[in-house]
């Protein structure tokens, strides 16, 4: 593959956000090239992403037995919490982009620097929200509109829940150093060990304690803060290693904060749909909200698993953009979408077959099953459409184009909100609300393609100007 420095016309004109010539198909020693690549990091990176949602997952699974108001309650508490930390998701796609843009530019000092400042910032950010969430856990809670006991439920979970925001927080930070390290193999040993820690303690406190859901919500605490030190000790010693300082940086925490802002409204107006979602279902009924809870976690998974790949972008686009390789870029970013395509449809088979299979582990409610049944086919349709969303946004997240996913996003919303809002008023049930989710993926996927067509992206350097 040739340099950029043998590229001087399409370099500059792909700097510039020019769109540039369309590149034929890839030769087949590329293709091999960007398979490699994009499995040695999407594997690894594709446990280590399950690991996660199957934290709740388990959660719900223990939960779910001790009765539909426990797992309702879970539903709305989880929703909560996923946006008090995923709202925070930028430490980790932020920190990614830059780390891989100065691995890219053959500077290691400084692209541990950059990750340390964001562990700073995760820290900061960590203490904040749990100043924020505890005290007014009964408020947010009442906001779904469930049933009383529900929401007393959601309230004991979400406050015992929050005190491992933090560890959470440090946890994406530290992860996005890694990842442009292009270390996927470390996330993956650290999440895996969270989450058999995570099983055996919710199962011990839950049942053997007798804490009930309690029980789960102090389980999950400490396998967080387990997965937190153990990322600190790699950090730390990577800092050492490479003599990166390891004090806190005023400067450096401000720019982390910064850079992270349009991929916090971003990921805001995504939270946002999630949530508006899960206040939907929560007016349905009860059933309709444990139903929902279960697809969400399973949906969850799902778009993780896409993730994988979007992770192998996100670190393989920055190294590109930062080695100034434009056309290597966008050579990667064809086939990422490739696979994305290809996963989506493998996973929507896999959902479509196996629903009778999943769902008795969740709930022996036979009104929640029933809810299930059907809502699952949409979900199983839409996974080839999520394939190529969740590839494209890390695409775009590696080239640090946080500006362009926030308006994306924004206007996202604004499609989603009356066609859910619409879905109660018409009489609609779970699955009309999930063919209203299919509606976000697919206007997400016409904002996403329209901007890789464009070339805009392609800006080189070890820092994005």
């Amino acid at each position: 593959m040739k340099s950029a420095s043998e590229r001087p016309t399409t370099a500059s004109r792909e700097r510039s956000g020019a769109p540039a010539q369309r590149p034929t198909r890839l030769p087949k020693d590329i293709r091999r090239h960007h398979d490699r690549e994009i499995v040695a990091l999407a594997l690894p990176a594709f446990g280590a992403l399950v690991a996660e949602p199957l934290f709740v997952m388990v959660d719900s699974a223990i939960v779910g037995h001790l009765g539909t108001r426990q797992l309702a309650g879970l539903g709305v508490a989880a929703a909560l919490l996923n946006t008090a930390v995923n709202v925070f998701v930028f430490l980790a796609y932020a920190t990614t982009a830059a780390v891989a843009r100065r691995v890219g530019a053959a500077d290691l000092r400084a692209a541990i620097r950059q990750g340390v400042d964001g562990i700073w910032l995760a820290l900061l950010l960590g203490a904040a929200v749990i100043a924020v969430v505890v005290p007014t856990a009964p408020i947010l809670a009442s906001l779904f509109g469930a049933s009383g006991d529900a929401t007393s439920y959601a309230v004991t979970y979400l406050r015992i829940s929050s005190l491992g925001i933090p560890a959470m927080l440090v946890v994406l930070a530290a992860t996005g150093v890694l990842r442009g390290l292009h270390d996927t193999r470390t996330p993956l040993v650290v999440a895996v060990a969270g989450f058999a820690a995570n099983a055996g303690l919710n199962a011990g406190l839950v049942y053997g304690a007798g804490l009930g859901i309690a029980g789960s919500a102090w389980g999950t605490v400490i396998a967080q803060f387990g997965m937190a030190s153990a990322y600190l000790t790699v950090v730390v010693r990577a800092a050492k290693r490479h003599g990166a300082p390891l004090r806190p940086d005023a400067a450096g925490i401000r720019a982390c904060a910064t850079a992270g802002v349009p991929l916090l409204v971003r990921t805001l107006s995504l939270r946002a749909i999630l949530m508006i979602a899960t206040a939907v279902a929560a007016r349905l009924g009860d059933a309709e909200v444990a139903a929902h809870q279960i697809l969400l976690t399973l949906w969850s998974l799902l778009a993780f698993a896409l993730d994988a790949i979007a992770i192998a972008g996100q670190a393989i686009i920055g190294r590109y953009l930062g080695a100034e390789d434009a056309a290597g870029a966008r050579a990667a970013c064809r086939r990422m979408v490739q696979w994305g395509i290809a996963s989506g449809i493998l996973l929507g088979v896999l959902v479509a077959v196996s629903r009778p299979l999943f769902i008795p582990l969740f709930t022996s409610d036979s009104v929640v099953r029933a809810q299930l049944l059907s809502a699952l086919l949409v979900v199983a349709v839409t996974q080839p459409v999520s394939g190529i969303v969740f590839v494209l946004d890390g695409v775009l997240m590696g080239a640090g184009d946080g500006p362009y996913l926030a308006w994306a996003m924004l206007g996202t919303l604004a499609v989603f909100v009356p066609a859910a809002l619409a879905v109660p008023a018409l009489g609609g049930g779970l699955t009309a609300l999930w063919w209203a989710m299919g509606l976000f993926l697919l206007t997400r996927l016409v904002f996403l393609w329209l901007r890789a067509r464009s070339g805009s992206w392609l800006v080189t350097g070890a820092v994005r100007a």
